[in-house]
């Protein structure tokens, strides 16, 4: 049985600082959600919980596709620590559904760039690299300084010789985004660093923590610009002229039922189809792109009423063209994938998008990913992206 690796994002409601500071939106996402969508998309995460105190920030921790825990008013308080709501999820996790963790991540959800290799990185230093316990850091090479009575003294430097950046070791900034520890270990411990605690370096331009309203105007003016081409980002109607959906392992579960005369059936979401007619209502074009030549791929787009090419070698160049003869842009179409022969018609367009259960690599080069598997209603996931929640 694969190990079990879970994420708890703690997100109490009493923000003083910010007020509803994890329902707060970065990037049109909420904090709680930008930072369960990481984890999601991460590889070797198993499960997602938020711990909280707070309806609202529950509400909103469900919708992106995590679990939640709700958290007691004795650890939810200004004085509270991390580690106790970890460890009180932990234990909630465990009893509800009766298997025992393996690997614990602490992810914060007021580090609102954090993406999916962050989360993938430091649960990997744990379950694969032989750390007791890891988190993630980033290169720092400034002087820092400490006000006092008598005046400024340098902390990390000698006043008296200040040598050229290249000539000073390499400091670690510790970026407060994400944590991992050996399950067992962090219980014995009571603390998240124990054993031996490997770092994992990440991209200084993407640390900060929300917590002042300052910190929240920084965010916001910054996500256009680092949240491009990163999973955690979701297209709206206004961003998308076409929808072009793979079939095996996207509209399915990539499973194929075999009778004893050799004839193929597929399980479909019925949400799907709602999802697919209400983009038809919308006016927005769709299209199945499918390798396979398969009587169930047809059978399928004459029941949703969609166009279908099937029997394609190259999805890449018959997208392409099917592009010019509806004459949409290709960086205006939605693809939908699940894997590796999809790549090339990921490079096309300008909105990649994964299942949740697609190949690692078909994740790391999509622009999104969903939080629902292939054929269990990805795709009504994504119609609600682009029409709305309440669809």
């Amino acid at each position: 049985m694969p190990p079990t690796v879970l994420a708890v994002i703690p997100a109490r409601g009493g923000s003083k600082g910010v007020p509803a500071k994890n329902l707060a939106p970065v990037g049109g996402v909420p904090l709680v959600a930008r930072a369960v969508r990481a984890c999601l998309a991460a590889d070797h995460v198993t499960d997602v919980v938020v711990s909280t105190d707070d309806p609202a920030i529950a509400a909103a921790a469900r919708e992106a596709g995590a679990q939640t825990v709700e958290r007691p008013a004795g650890i939810a308080g200004d004085t509270a620590t991390s580690e106790a709501a970890v460890l009180h999820a932990l234990d909630a996790f465990e009893e509800r559904q009766g298997r025992a963790v393996d690997v614990v991540l602490l992810v914060q959800c007021t580090s609102p760039f954090i993406d999916r290799e962050d989360v993938t990185r430091v649960a990997a230093a744990v379950l694969r690299g032989g750390a007791d316990s890891a988190l993630t850091v980033a290169p720092f090479h400034g002087f820092l300084w400490r006000d006092a009575p008598q005046g400024g003294t340098g902390v990390n430097h000698d006043t008296a010789y200040r040598p050229r950046r290249q000539d000073r070791p390499e400091d670690l900034l510790e970026t407060g985004a994400a944590y991992a520890m050996r399950a067992a270990g962090f219980r014995e411990a009571g603390h998240r660093f124990f054993g031996r605690t490997d770092v994992v370096r990440t991209d200084a331009a993407r640390v900060l923590e929300v917590d002042d309203p300052h910190d929240l105007a920084r965010a916001r003016a910054l996500a256009p610009l680092l949240d491009t081409g990163r999973p955690g980002t979701l297209p709206t109607r206004d961003d998308v002229d076409a929808l072009v959906l793979d079939f095996d392992g996207t509209q399915t579960d990539d499973r194929v039922y075999v009778d004893s005369d050799g004839r193929e059936t597929v399980a479909v979401h019925r949400g799907d189809g709602l999802g697919i007619a209400a983009l038809r209502r919308a006016g927005l074009p769709v299209l199945i792109l499918s390798t396979e030549v398969n009587t169930v791929v047809a059978a399928r787009a004459r029941k949703l009423k969609l166009p279908v090419l099937h029997g394609i070698d190259r999805k890449d160049l018959a997208l392409k063209q099917w592009c010019e003869e509806e004459g949409i842009a290709p960086e205006r179409v939605l693809y939908v994938g699940n894997d590796v022969n999809d790549l090339p018609c990921f490079g096309l367009v300008g909105w990649p998008v994964a299942v949740a259960s697609a190949h690692a690599v078909v994740r790391g080069a999509a622009r999104a990913v969903t939080t629902t598997p292939g054929g269990a209603g990805a795709i009504r996931e994504i119609a609600s992206w682009l029409l709305g929640p309440s669809l």
